[in-house]
């Protein structure tokens, strides 16, 4: 007969031990070990490192802000009006990018919205053009 199959006094079957949780125990106690080992490793690892800069040890910005930097207000370009006969083709326009530089900000209604209420991802809102 097979010594798994009988389960005496005397003999331990791979099933018995797994069915009383011994298995289990010494698997978690090896997973926390190696956990703790993990996290001591890191700590000694940290500490060989140089410290973090305090803030006043931080770089700063230029006074005058960054080199390249620009802040401009933009407004929509006119779209040039043809005749009906003559399709204006994206390659014909002057920049091309839709918008020019103004010396002025946009007023308070131009910045606004403009009523449409469009919901957020998940938000449950009813979407857009309400």
């Amino acid at each position: 007969m097979n010594g798994f199959l009988v389960d005496s006094a005397g003999v331990t079957t791979a099933a018995g031990v797994w069915q009383s949780g011994l298995a289990q125990v010494l698997g978690g106690l090896v997973v926390v070990a190696v956990l703790i080992g993990a996290f001591w490793l890191g700590m000694r690892i940290r500490d060989k490192e140089s410290p973090t800069p305090d803030p006043d040890e931080q770089p700063h910005r230029p006074e005058g802000g960054l080199p390249g930097e620009t802040s401009e207000y933009r407004r929509p370009e006119e779209m040039p009006r043809t005749d009906g006969e003559h399709r204006l083709m994206p390659y014909e326009l002057k920049h091309g990018g839709g918008t020019e530089t103004s010396p002025d900000p946009p007023s308070e209604e131009k910045r606004k919205w403009g009523g449409i209420s469009s919901g957020g991802f998940g938000s449950g809102g009813t979407g857009h053009g309400d």
